[in-house]
């Protein structure tokens, strides 16, 4: 399994990189992996400003439904558009093109709260 260095984690098998106070987030290599193939992305939250831990959206794949939840406080404001038309782009790529959504954070403090590699990495065995 991948989990990139510079990347935090939630027990919930979400990650988030930040940027200023913008925050890219999807779904771990090893929810994917999980998951299995990922047919169809439902988030509808752009515009919503949601608490850690709320869900932002759901994820199908061909045998479940699961929720996304936030990893920290903040406003959505970008939804992966590739994803519509290439939902696989999570599977093949969850740390690159197969983002989910940007938010901006309330808090960009709250994010080295979460799990580094090591300590995700510690979670999923």
């Amino acid at each position: 399994m991948n989990f990139p260095e510079k990347l935090r984690y939630t027990k919930d098998h979400e990650w988030i990189s930040l940027n200023g106070n913008v925050a890219t987030i999807g779904i771990t290599d090893f929810a994917q992996h999980e998951l299995g193939d990922i047919v169809y992305v439902d988030i509808n939250t752009v515009g919503k400003t949601l608490a850690s831990e709320e869900v932002f959206g759901t994820v199908e794949a061909v045998k479940t439904v699961s929720d996304l939840f936030l990893p920290v406080d903040g406003t959505i404001t970008e939804i992966n558009p590739l994803l519509e038309k290439q939902p696989e782009l999570v599977n093949s790529d969850p740390y690159g093109d197969g983002w989910m959504i940007k938010m901006t954070v309330t808090n960009p403090a709250a994010v080295d709260e979460l799990m580094d590699k090591d300590a995700y990495a510690s979670l999923v065995g």
